[in-house]
């Protein structure tokens, strides 16, 4: 799976994206530069996807219309790729710069070498992205037949059913869904391939700055991944990252604008191509930088007239051709322009800063920032490091404007003014979010005006001259840098635990709808054909409400109403030794490594009464003797769920190197030992679990020895934390001493800096089930449950049925 997503599916992209490219450059006049097939050819793909969708019928049909389309280009443009071939040499470079911006890209995925994803943690829209592009797919932009009673139907309605923008979805879906790849190892793939069509892009704008060769190759590279793109796309922000290559093909196009205004009518296809596609990604405010390029193309043309050059009813043609192809190409969006609206001023004017803790600082744009993330401010040195960078980057940028004007290079100088004019007004009127948002689609601007004063140095005086490769190496060593600590800090989504999640939904598919209490909104994407419920979602079930107090929030079950159990035939938990197993009504169907999935037992009614109590805190007679008179006036009967035999190792008073704690749990920065001693009652298997938000690995040791290693165990909140499966061992009556070793990792491993949050520390008996802790007691043994630690009671019909494991305790007690 690993080499499928990470080399073949890009491969695939490729051809796609170039086939497409050919067939828009056919249509369009044939004067596309080879640079720009991709990107072109990737806002071709854009449009038939969303077209495909839109008539929903047609939408399982979208992946093999794409590769249609494709083929259609590769035949019509052989003879051009058989040209292309045999001069590749000459092209070397541009061939070398985007399989440099994807692997840069995508780098802590592949140094991992597991399908894995690095947005965990920090963004979870990659969730619904991934969910909503399957649904794409497979119904269409058809929302009618949701079920708004759980959180699937819920999170499709609430973003792809208000004009949610879903270019990139759809064309994520469809070349997805043609390989039949799991969309959750494929999108951190998808997202470092199309910021990697930027790059042809790039090469085209820093060629009209007057670099070629290597130079041309290094600069196309650092403009393309700067520090704040890279962050986002490290996040998968697949709106931005989309529509970033759209925004410097339209500049590239811009530059070129004489090939196609002094050409036939069709060739303004592929810019409307491209406006369409960005439009179609990130919406409405799209439009900005659309009405910013036509600006520069407008007054290129006005120009052209008054020179000559050009006469009025060619030009007319041309526009008229444009507008049309632009009108289909975007037709969804056109359609729904209201909404689309909508939600661009939605976005703009939210006061929720999302994953934000405040506004992104401008030096931001210039490229470098030395931080783990962009969304944190370096410390100490760092930070003035960051910001001697942007001075110098200023100071580049004044130089390459300069040339611009010098050289009479109008219509690129004004697209880049406008450009950076966009910006500033859309930060200007826009809040934290939208803001982040605009200065990341700014920055690579900044950073090509930037090379632009490599440019001016290098066409400059001997002795000036010689500042350019210094210029040019500060400007990609504040890049690489940047970038490699975001690397370093990266979080990689957990490979075993979605494997599992996602035989389950293979398993029990149509069984739902299913109760899920864990906090993980990547569970939507991976249990899609199980109408799951989670209390804790952005959107829980209606009748979940209260069960969980906030977002993110630890679910506890004692809180489901009691008649609420019969919406839900299915219920999936996380492994975890501490947590209330669900009612008697449930047995245990499956259980793996990380997860297990209860069923509700056919014809079971709802329990009659429960009380949640603490383990840690014995039952009082007066709790038991209220359930036992109701169980004896309703005819029902009291069924206990026992303690696992749960041993608590104090995380708190254990030694370490001073590591810090604070709620919820030890945070542990550099290398060190954990050391903690605990006692089990009696010899036999037990299981050692280890709860905590664990990205580097951390060596588990038992009286001396090596027991395993935990490590990439992330739950997605480190404010609900999961544990990791169970370590089991053989131990001796009496006392242990069990090590924790956080060690020394190397700057190349990914998420070597990542999270390591340490919450508990737990040993149970062994048990092959986890379900093995139910007890039936007749109404008139109630006594019996005083004083014990129990998970629950509840009270249950006389009729009802229970396991046989639970009769066999009540007749031998």
């Amino acid at each position: 799976m690993f080499l499928l997503t990470t080399l073949a599916y890009p491969c695939v992209l490729a051809v796609l994206c170039i086939g497409a490219g050919l067939f828009a450059d056919r249509v369009g006049g044939s004067f596309l530069p080879a640079a720009l097939l991709p990107v072109v050819g990737a806002a071709a793909l854009i449009a038939v996807s969303q077209l495909t969708t839109f008539a929903a019928p047609l939408a399982p049909a979208t992946p093999y219309v794409l590769a249609g389309v494709a083929a259609a280009g590769l035949a019509l443009g052989r003879r051009r790729l058989a040209a292309l071939a045999r001069s590749w040499r000459r092209g070397a470079w541009q061939l070398v710069v985007p399989v440099a911006v994807y692997v840069v890209a995508l780098a802590p995925v592949l140094a991992a070498g597991r399908p894995t994803f690095s947005s965990y943690q920090l963004l979870p829209d990659s969730a619904f992205h991934m969910m909503g592009a399957d649904f794409l797919i497979r119904h269409g932009q058809d929302y009618a037949h949701l079920d708004l009673r759980n959180s699937y139907g819920e999170y499709i309605h609430g973003y792809y059913g208000t004009s949610y923008p879903s270019g990139g979805d759809t064309l994520f879906g469809g070349t997805t869904a043609l390989l039949r790849l799991p969309f959750i190892w494929a999108f951190q793939p998808f997202n470092a391939f199309m910021l990697a069509t930027g790059a042809g892009a790039a090469w085209v704008l820093v060629g009209a700055l007057g670099l070629e060769g290597a130079w041309a190759a290094l600069a196309a590279l650092v403009v393309t991944v700067p520090a704040v793109v890279y962050g986002y796309e490290l996040v998968a922000s697949v709106k931005e990252i989309v529509a970033l290559p759209m925004i410097l093909a339209l500049g590239a196009l811009v530059v070129l604008h004489r090939r196609w205004l002094r050409g036939p009518p069709q060739g303004a296809i592929p810019f409307a191509l491209v406006a369409a596609a960005g439009l179609s990604a990130l919406g409405a405010a799209f439009g900005a930088w659309v009405l910013a390029a036509v600006a520069v193309v407008a007054v290129a043309a006005i120009r052209e007239l008054a020179a000559g050059r050009l006469r009025a009813r060619p030009l007319l043609l041309l526009s008229g051709v444009g507008a049309l192809v632009l009108l289909l190409a975007g037709l969804p969006t056109w359609i729904h322009l209201q909404g689309s609206l909508q939600v661009a001023q939605a976005i703009g004017t939210t006061s929720n800063p999302g994953n934000l803790t405040g506004p992104l600082p401008a030096a931001e744009a210039f490229g470098t920032w030395i931080s783990d993330s962009y969304r944190q401010v370096p410390l100490g040195t760092d930070l003035g490091i960051s910001y001697a960078l942007a001075a110098v980057a200023l100071v580049a940028g004044v130089l390459g404007m300069a040339l611009l004007l010098r050289r009479r290079a109008y219509a690129l100088a004004g697209w880049i003014g406008l450009t950076l004019a966009v910006g500033a007004g859309l930060i200007a009127y826009s809040t934290t979010w939208a803001e982040a948002k605009t200065l990341m689609l700014t920055s690579p601007i900044v950073m090509l005006i930037a090379w632009g004063g490599v440019a001016a140095l290098r066409h400059s005086r001997r002795w000036i001259a010689a500042a350019a490769p210094l210029l040019a190496l500060t400007l990609t060593l504040g890049v690489s840098i940047s970038d490699a600590m975001q690397y370093h800090g990266s979080d990689l989504a957990p490979t075993a635990r979605y494997t599992e999640l996602a035989s389950l939904n293979a398993r029990f598919a149509g069984r739902g709808p299913t109760l899920f209490p864990d906090f993980d909104e990547y569970a939507l994407y991976e249990l899609r054909d199980l109408d799951i419920g989670g209390p804790n979602f952005i959107w829980g079930p209606p009748a979940l409400r209260n069960v969980a107090l906030h977002h993110g929030d630890v679910v506890n079950l004692d809180r489901v109403r009691l008649r609420a159990w019969l919406g839900y035939p299915l219920v999936v938990t996380r492994r975890n030794p501490s947590a209330s197993r669900p009612p008697t009504a449930y047995r245990l169907l499956w259980q793996g490594a990380y997860y297990q999935v209860w069923g509700r037992r056919a014809g079971a009614p709802a329990a009659l009464a429960h009380l949640g109590l603490s383990v840690a805190t014995p039952v009082r007679c007066t709790a038991v003797r209220r359930l036992a008179r109701l169980a004896a006036h309703r005819r029902g009967t009291l069924v206990a769920a026992r303690s696992p035999g749960l041993i608590r190792i104090s995380v708190p008073q254990a030694q370490h190197p001073g590591w810090h704690y604070r709620w919820p749990g030890l945070t542990m920065p550099r290398p060190g030992t954990l050391r903690a001693t605990f006692s089990v009652p009696h010899a036999g298997l037990w299981d050692v679990w280890v709860r905590g938000e664990i990205m580097p690995t951390l060596q588990v040791g038992l009286d001396g020895q090596r027991l395993a290693g935990v490590g990439g165990e992330l739950s997605g909140s480190s404010y609900n934390v999961d544990t990791a499966p169970p370590l089991r061992v053989r131990l001796a009556a009496g006392r242990h001493r069990l090590t924790l070793v956080r060690e020394g990792s190397s700057g190349l491993a990914p998420g070597a800096g990542g999270d390591a949050l340490l919450q508990a520390l737990l040993v149970t008996p062994a048990r092959s089930r986890d379900d093995e802790t139910l007890q039936v007691v007749p109404t008139a043994r109630w006594r019996s449950l005083c004083g014990r630690r129990l998970d629950w009671i509840e009270v249950v019909p006389a009729s009802r049925p229970v396991t046989r494991s639970a009769r066999a305790r009540a007749t031998r007690r």
